[in-house]
């Protein structure tokens, strides 16, 4: 995988004094049909998460509430993305290393994934991640 076909996707936002909601589908909003959701929270501060890539995951990340860096790596470049509003989620295909940092104070980081919790899907050694781009 490469590192452009990471990206930010706008998702519905609809605006309503009393508050705003966003909604997002499965193979609409996503390219894919979601299996999981899961969110990170209470993260201390200075705390780094993250460290690992996917063999056959996808995921679209979003701050639901406060904000993050989130540092993307193909094994030839990285980008940082500054992710902070509760309606832009990014995409990140299979086989793309991730760091986490910079949690704001109450954030909350919600992950939309592909498939089920699977140990042998992780990338969790960078040396091994590099290995098996070649």
């Amino acid at each position: 995988m490469s590192l452009d076909q990471c990206k930010l996707i706008p998702l519905p936002k609809i605006s309503n004094p009393k508050g705003n909601l966003t909604f997002i589908e499965g193979q609409q909003h996503v390219p894919f049909a979601i299996q999981r959701v899961y969110y990170l929270y209470d993260v201390p501060g200075g705390a780094e998460r993250g460290g690992h890539a996917h063999k056959d995951l996808q995921q679209l990340i979003i701050a639901a509430s406060g904000s993050f860096d989130i540092t993307l790596d193909d094994g030839r470049k990285k980008h940082t993305w500054h992710m902070n509003r509760p309606y832009i989620g990014l995409y990140v295909p299979t086989m793309i290393w991730r760091e986490i940092t910079n949690f704001s104070s109450g954030s909350v980081l919600m992950v939309l994934a592909s498939n089920r919790y699977d140990e042998a899907d992780y990338y969790r050694n960078y040396t091994d991640f590099l290995a098996a781009l070649k």
